[in-house]
């Protein structure tokens, strides 16, 4: 009796889908590597940590849409209790990043917005990257950029559902 020999590496799935896959993970890997060491030389120059710069560019962004922001709403979008988010405020209010208004319609509210230099400052820092973040999607056709944002789409969902279930 002679058996053919089983290919092992494609007994389960097909070789050159998974090759192509773990090619895939690997740049997302290495991009993401690239991304971590870019935001800590930002964080660095600036002098702030992640979730300060993250706050900025909440504030930042809220102000271009014309919203009005409270430090709870600041503590939800970073994921932290409000409780902390005090020291974050105090820290930007006295590197001149952010100021405490009161709120026009609730005087026992307190928004929060950021200064011009933070504006400035972040912008300053920024602009560059996003403009070379922007020339490296040149060339990329509809189809191309369409089938990009769904495969992100898929893996934040994939990454998103674990210790979920």
């Amino acid at each position: 009796m002679s058996a053919e020999p089983v290919e092992r590496d494609r007994y389960w799935f097909d070789q050159t889908e998974h090759e192509r896959g773990v090619r895939i993970l690997e740049s997302m890997r290495l991009y993401r590597a690239a991304e971590s060491a870019m935001r800590r030389r930002t964080q660095d120059s600036m002098s702030m940590g992640e979730n300060d710069l993250l706050a900025l560019r909440f504030l930042i962004r809220g102000r271009q849409r014309g919203r009005d922001i409270t430090p709870t709403d600041l503590a939800n979008y970073l994921g932290v209790k409000t409780s902390s988010i005090t020291a974050l405020l105090d820290r930007l209010e006295a590197g001149g990043h952010l100021r405490r208004v009161p709120s026009p319609f609730d005087r026992r509210r307190t928004m929060i917005e950021p200064t011009d230099h933070a504006d400035a400052e972040v912008r300053k820092t920024l602009d560059q990257m996003h403009e070379r973040m922007i020339a490296a999607t040149s060339g990329i056709d509809a189809a191309g950029g369409l089938a990009i944002v769904e495969f992100l789409e898929r893996m934040r969902e994939a990454v998103d559902a674990i210790d979920k279930e």
